[in-house]
C-alpha cells in the first residue's frame, strides 16, 4: 500500500476541513461550481465522480460476462437488502430517533420532514459510487456493472410505489431526468470509455504494461478525485454545516446507523450463503451507499430547496464518503 493510500483517513479529515473552509471563506463566489448542472447532477462532481468509476470500468473483462449468473446468490441478496429491508429499516431509524428519541430538541414540522428526508434517501440504494467502493475493496468488476444495472431496473418500477407507501403522499412524480442523466454520466459513458481504452493499450502497449503500469497509475487517480469530491461537496454546503451544526448532527444519527446496519446485515448474510469476497463485498456496499443524487432532486421537489427533507438529503451526502470509506476500511480487513 502506497503512503497516500495508507494515510488516507487523514487526507479524507483534511478533505472535510477544507471543504468547510473554503465554503464558509468564499461564500457566495463558488456558488456558480454548485449551479453548473444537468437536471440536478453536478457537473464538476459528476466529472470527479467519472474519474473515479472509470479505474473500475476499464477491467471489466466483457467476455467473462456471461458467467455471472454464478453470482445469482450474490444478486438475491441485494434485491432482497435494498427493496424489502433498507427502506423499511431507514423509516424505523428516522422515526425511533426524530420522534422518539429528539422529540425534545425537534419541532414536530421539522421532525417530519427530517423523516420525508431519510425516507426518500433509503428509498434510493446507490448507482455511481459503488462502483468506487467495489474497485476499493477489490469487488469484481463484472458482477458489480451487473448489479448496478439491475438495480437500476428495479428502481425504475419499485422507488415511486415506496416512497408513495413511506411518506403516505400520491403526487410524487420521479425527475427521469435525474435518474437518466446519473445513469448515463456515472453507468454508460464510462463503461464505454473503459472498453474502448481498454483494448486500445491491450493492443498497443500489451497485456502486461496494461495491468502493471497503467491500472496502478489509475489508483491514484482516483483516490485524489475522491478527495475533490469531498473538498467540493463539504464546500457547496458550507453553510449549511455552520448555520445548523446541532440539526445536522441530529440527522446524521440514525443515517449513519443506518448505513452500518445495512451493511453488516448483508455482509454477514453474504458470509453466511458462501459468497466470495470479490461478490460480498460489493453486495453489501450497494445498499449501504445511497443513489444521493435522485434523493436530493426528489426531495427539492416535494418540499423545496430550503426544507428540511433536503437538508436530510444533503446531510445524507455529506456523512456518506467518510462512512463508506471506513466500510471499506473493515471489508479489506475482514476480507480473509
Amino acid at each position: 500500500m502506497g503512503t497516500f493510500e495508507k494515510y488516507l483517513s487523514v487526507w479524507v479529515a483534511l478533505g472535510i476541513i477544507a471543504g468547510i473552509a473554503i465554503g464558509s471563506i468564499a461564500g457566495n463566489s463558488i456558488q456558480f461550481l454548485s449551479e453548473l448542472e444537468i437536471a440536478k447532477v453536478n457537473i464538476p462532481v459528476a466529472i470527479l465522480v467519472w474519474m473515479m468509476i472509470y479505474p473500475m470500468m476499464v477491467q471489466i473483462d466483457f467476455s467473462s460476462l456471461k458467467n455471472v449468473k454464478q453470482n445469482s446468490k450474490g444478486l438475491g441478496l441485494t434485491i432482497v437488502i435494498n427493496w424489502l429491508v433498507k427502506p423499511f429499516t431507514m423509516a424505523f431509524f428516522a422515526w425511533l430517533f426524530f420522534d422518539q428519541v429528539f422529540q425534545a430538541y425537534l419541532h414536530p414540522e421539522e421532525a417530519e420532514q427530517y423523516i420525508a428526508g431519510a425516507i426518500i434517501l433509503g428509498a434510493a440504494p446507490c448507482t455511481a459510487m459503488v462502483f468506487v467502493w467495489s474497485y476499493l475493496t477489490k469487488g469484481d468488476a463484472n458482477y458489480t456493472l451487473v448489479q448496478v444495472s439491475l438495480n437500476d431496473l428495479i428502481l425504475l418500477v419499485l422507488f415511486i410505489p415506496i416512497v408513495r407507501f413511506l411518506l403516505g403522499v400520491t403526487n410524487i412524480e420521479i425527475p427521469y431526468d435525474t435518474l437518466l442523466y446519473s445513469v448515463l454520466i456515472f453507468v454508460v459513458i464510462p463503461l464505454v470509455a473503459g472498453y474502448l481504452s481498454s483494448n486500445l493499450f491491450i493492443k498497443s502497449k500489451g497485456k502486461e504494461w496494461f495491468t502493471q503500469v497503467f491500472i496502478a497509475k489509475l489508483k491514484s487517480v482516483s483516490m485524489v478525485a475522491l478527495i475533490t469530491t469531498l473538498v467540493l461537496l463539504f464546500a457547496f454546503q458550507g453553510d449549511k454545516i455552520l448555520n445548523n451544526p446541532f440539526h445536522i448532527l441530529l440527522i446524521a444519527v440514525p443515517l449513519t446507523i443506518q448505513t452500518y446496519f445495512i451493511f453488516f446485515i448483508t455482509w454477514f448474510l453474504g458470509r453466511y450463503i458462501k459468497l466470495k469476497h470479490k461478490v460480498c463485498a460489493p453486495s453489501a456496499m450497494i445498499g449501504a451507499s445511497n443513489f444521493f443524487e435522485l434523493a436530493v432532486a426528489v426531495a427539492i421537489s416535494l418540499f423545496g430547496l430550503n426544507s428540511g427533507a433536503s437538508l436530510a438529503t444533503v446531510v445524507g451526502v455529506l456523512i456518506e464518503v467518510p462512512i463508506m470509506l471506513s466500510l471499506v476500511a473493515i471489508a479489506n480487513k475482514w476480507r480473509y
